[in-house]
């Protein structure tokens, strides 16, 4: 009996623990305060080249029409769910900053009933990627310095003007609805296949092969960036809600949710080395 009881009263308090941190878990973070530095994004324009894969045409049609905006640098913000671990949805805020086809960071606040209790710092800077976090962090890894590349023209979705602009970059047709984008990596190149939807023009989703672990003899994964939905920032209609998948996982492990985008403003304090080994205070 008295083991029992013992097995009882364990129990019960398992169970009151996972039911609070499942309560804990549904409650969203308040979003980042909005981006306060001077906003001047300026409005350079090109006109939309010739020679583009038809569906590729058809996209910067649809989106941005004859003229495409120069875009140069991005900062942006929002909240979602990361699912890390054995596939438990974490809700958290983040913030992206791009200098565009160059550099990013990513900082990302993972919450428990809305209150901030891990914050990760990552990005690639200066073709160097890098991981801090409470359990450990890395430094230009070669293999993470590969996937952080992807990234970089990956996260451009949500400012595909980058794909034009940047004469790095080129565009080779696939069929009606798929291209294949080419990016500059090292002394090469990576590619993306590129799937556009048959009825809107627009980009469903994204696929490269990517480096998950940091450790060399690795395989390479098939990496899927998904548009969501979609809806109007700045004056260009974007997707808003962006997914990210690995081939052998079968479903997203993040959906990260846009809620404000600035463009073309001066991101070099958040995005110089100094800075990037600290906690991120701009928009605190």
């Amino acid at each position: 009996m008295l083991i029992r009881k013992i097995f009882i009263i364990i129990t019960g308090i398992v169970f009151i623990f996972g039911l609070l941190g499942w309560l804990g878990l549904q409650i969203q973070p308040q979003s980042f305060p909005a981006y306060s530095a001077n906003k001047t994004q300026q409005r350079e324009t090109i006109s939309l080249p010739g020679g583009l894969p038809k569906p590729v045409e058809h996209f910067y049609r649809v989106l941005y029409g004859d003229e495409i905006p120069v875009i140069k640098s991005v900062v942006i913000q929002g909240r979602g769910i990361i699912k890390p671990f054995m596939n438990i949805p974490i809700p958290v805020r983040f913030i992206f900053v791009h200098n565009a086809g160059k550099d990013y960071r990513h900082y990302f606040e993972a919450t428990l009933f809305g209150i901030p209790v891990i914050k990760l710092n990552e990005g690639y800077i200066d073709e160097k990627s890098f991981f801090i976090s409470p359990w450990g962090s890395y430094y230009d890894k070669p293999n993470a310095n590969q996937g952080a590349n992807l990234v970089v023209w990956a996260e451009a979705i949500l400012f595909p003007s980058l794909w034009i602009t940047d004469q790095r970059v080129h565009w080779e047709p696939v069929n009606d609805n798929t291209a294949l984008l080419y990016v500059p990596y090292e002394d090469g190149e990576e590619n993306f296949i590129v799937r556009f939807n048959p009825l809107t023009g627009k980009i469903d989703m994204m696929e490269s092969m990517r480096y998950r672990e940091i450790e060399q003899g690795q395989p390479k994964i098939l990496w899927i960036t998904r548009s969501e939905e979609s809806s109007t920032i700045n004056d260009t209609d974007i997707r808003v809600t962006i997914s990210v998948e690995w081939l052998d996982q079968g479903e997203p492990w993040a959906y990260f949710n846009i809620e404000e985008q600035d463009i073309n403003i001066d991101v070099t304090e958040m995005l110089n080395e100094a800075a990037i080994f600290k906690p991120f205070t701009k928009a605190n």
